[in-house]
């Protein structure tokens, strides 16, 4: 479920048609796995990042998507050159805009399960298999990461505490325990991508891990690991600005979900009979 404005419907249409369009079958005929990255202005970062994924994960087939959201520099040539399926949004909106354009097109081209990273190279893609287990074993629909369970490269202790905080926030709000709530290499059932409002273009973390929990998926937590970004810098800015931003987006969704459930919507679907993992 998602909803947007005009003016992001009409844009994630076109980049759809122009995606299928360039691509064909192999945008409209995926394999099981869809790997999808948002990058902006990423270029020297993100050709090495797709090389180093996996052809395949648990035996199913993957594809590597990327969106670029409005890249001015030369993502979109490194991003193909690398082997992967780029839809090149010629706007900037936010990662979490891309992201949902990037679920769509997994969903929609017919991949089963959705993994996302980061475009920065800072997630080890050996863990994906690690995420997607759960998944395949029919113990999760969803599965984050989470480097207080693994290790992370990071010594800002600003960017530590707010870790923690947004943890124990969304503990509380939820009522499921989670120890890293903005971990940016994640597996999903591609239909819990479909099934939750995603409506926020930039900090999608919280509003995707908090609709999951809401609608009653079956959600948990792997370690994994975060290395320090070796090109370009973050997109995130200011640690106190982010912060703020990202309060603010636990909170309105918190709120939205609450609301939704008081006029008691219903929880999570059943699996098709046709999702199932590797024999």
């Amino acid at each position: 479920m998602t909803t947007m404005h005009n003016s992001d419907a009409v844009i994630d249409s076109a980049a759809i048609r122009a995606f299928t369009d360039q691509y064909g079958s192999r945008a409209t005929q995926l394999p099981p796995v869809a790997v999808v990255i948002a990058a902006y202005n990423e270029e020297g970062a993100i050709g090495p990042v797709i090389e180093a994924l996996p052809a395949s994960v648990c035996g199913l087939a993957v594809a590597k998507i990327v969106v670029s959201d409005g890249a001015v520099d030369g993502t979109v040539k490194d991003a193909e050159a690398a082997g992967a399926l780029v839809c090149d949004v010629p706007v900037n909106r936010g990662q979490g805009a891309a992201l949902r354009l990037g679920y769509r097109l997994a969903r929609e081209g017919g991949a089963q399960y959705i993994v996302t990273t980061d475009a920065d190279g800072q997630y080890n893609p050996a863990e994906i298999e690690r995420l997607l287990e759960p998944i395949l074993a029919g113990e999760a629909d969803f599965v984050t990461g989470s480097r207080r369970l693994g290790s992370e490269e990071s010594r800002d202790p600003v960017r530590r505490l707010g870790v923690r905080v947004f943890a124990v926030t969304i503990s509380a709000l939820t009522g499921q325990r989670i120890s890293d709530t903005t971990f940016g290499l994640r597996a999903m059932r591609a239909e819990v991508t479909g099934a939750v409002l995603l409506e926020q273009p930039q900090y999608q973390a919280a509003e995707l891990l908090i609709g999951v929990i809401t609608h009653g998926y079956r959600v948990v937590e792997r370690p994994a690991t975060i290395h320090k970004r070796q090109v370009g810098k973050s997109k995130k800015g200011n640690n106190m600005f982010y912060g703020l931003r990202f309060a603010g987006v636990v909170g309105g969704t918190w709120m939205r979900e609450r609301q939704r459930r008081t006029r008691g919507s219903v929880g999570r679907p059943a699996a098709s009979p046709n999702e199932t993992g590797p024999s």
